[in-house]
């Protein structure tokens, strides 16, 4: 069960720090399951967000939008979810397709540009990327609404960044989750930068899940770097969802330490001593360290998670470099009449 810090604004983790800060657990997961969960981040962070930022300095992909720090939200959020329900996603959060089979080279030609990098989002229950700020949150109800109104047993996960609270598209689709009672969770990844705006340039709430009171939907608050805690409290506004309670808005909390994108140079705003902090407690050398403590993880077990990873990213770049170049009529193809 996730502990509470009052002190942090009821701010919600399982992951202590080792010493003074206890570690907790969480119900219904085993040795089995925390390993999953490692090796799931293992191929978000060190070979794919790592490699990716390789493969734009190399001139193979165009702007990136790094998401180093932010895998144990990806990866603890989509766990909770079942099989049936769907994924929106925005751009930071491109490689989660990653955790339900997607192949590699998907998501690397959609960096590419190349028609290849589009799926069919039945194929994964995963919405197209969302580049546009909030565009996909009044999606991400409107689906859920109507797989209610069907009767069926689906709940959406819609992801996005604090900024996105600033948009009359995240207020239009809170409000409407709100009033229809959709099974939907909103799902804040706030980092506190909205490219070069801190939070405290774009919103006077004292915390972001106090916004939910203005809908009348929970807020909840977690602490987005512990995969556990973030898994824990998703699986809650599920669990909510199913029961007919309607939408929750969790606010997962976590410092960005890496650029907005590829295209940013963030000295120009950051406190670099503060990221250097941030840095020394990041998600996965966290959880990583959680596991060591509680006797799950060795040193062959990470080897061979790391070694996985990287055969499939591997794999994809080759299968993604080798892909045919696009034909050129299909940038027109669907656009005219004929």
């Amino acid at each position: 069960m996730a502990q509470v810090a009052p002190a942090e604004r009821d701010l919600r983790r399982v992951i202590g720090d080792g010493d003074a800060l206890p570690d907790g657990e969480v119900e219904g997961l085993a040795e089995a399951d925390l390993l999953s969960l490692y090796r799931d981040m293992v191929l978000l962070r060190t070979y794919y967000d790592e490699r990716s930022l390789v493969y734009h300095r190399q001139g193979r992909i165009g702007t990136y939008a790094i998401f180093w720090g932010h895998e144990a939200m990806q990866v603890g959020a989509v766990r909770a979810l079942a099989d049936q329900d769907w994924i929106f996603p925005s751009y930071r959060e491109s490689a989660v397709g990653l955790l339900r089979g997607m192949p590699v080279e998907t998501v690397l030609s959609w960096w590419r540009g190349h028609p290849a990098g589009w799926w069919d989002p039945r194929e994964y229950r995963l919405a197209s990327i969302a580049v546009p700020i909030a565009t996909h949150v009044p999606h991400a109800v409107g689906f859920a609404w109507g797989k209610r109104l069907r009767g069926e047993d689906t709940c959406a996960l819609a992801f996005f960044g604090d900024g996105a609270t600033s948009e009359g598209a995240f207020h239009e689709g809170a409000n409407f989750a709100a009033v229809m009672q959709a099974p939907v969770v909103l799902l804040c990844n706030n980092n506190y930068w909205a490219i070069s705006t801190p939070l405290p340039a774009q919103t006077r709430a004292e915390t972001l899940a106090d916004k939910a009171v203005g809908y009348g939907i929970p807020g909840l608050r977690v602490d987005g770097g512990d995969v556990l805690a973030v898994y824990e409290v998703t699986r809650e506004a599920l669990a909510r969802a199913r029961a007919g309670e309607g939408p929750t808005f969790v606010e997962a909390v976590t410092y960005r330490c890496a650029p907005h994108a590829t295209a940013d140079d963030p000295s120009a705003y950051v406190d670099a001593e503060r990221v250097e902090t941030e840095r020394e407690n990041e998600c996965f050398g966290r959880y990583e360290r959680y596991l060591r403590r509680t006797g799950v993880l060795s040193d062959e077990l990470a080897e061979a998670a790391r070694g996985e990873a990287l055969e499939a990213m591997r794999a994809g770049i080759a299968a993604a470099e080798a892909l045919p170049e696009p034909d050129p009529d299909l940038v027109t193809k669907h656009a005219y009449v004929e």
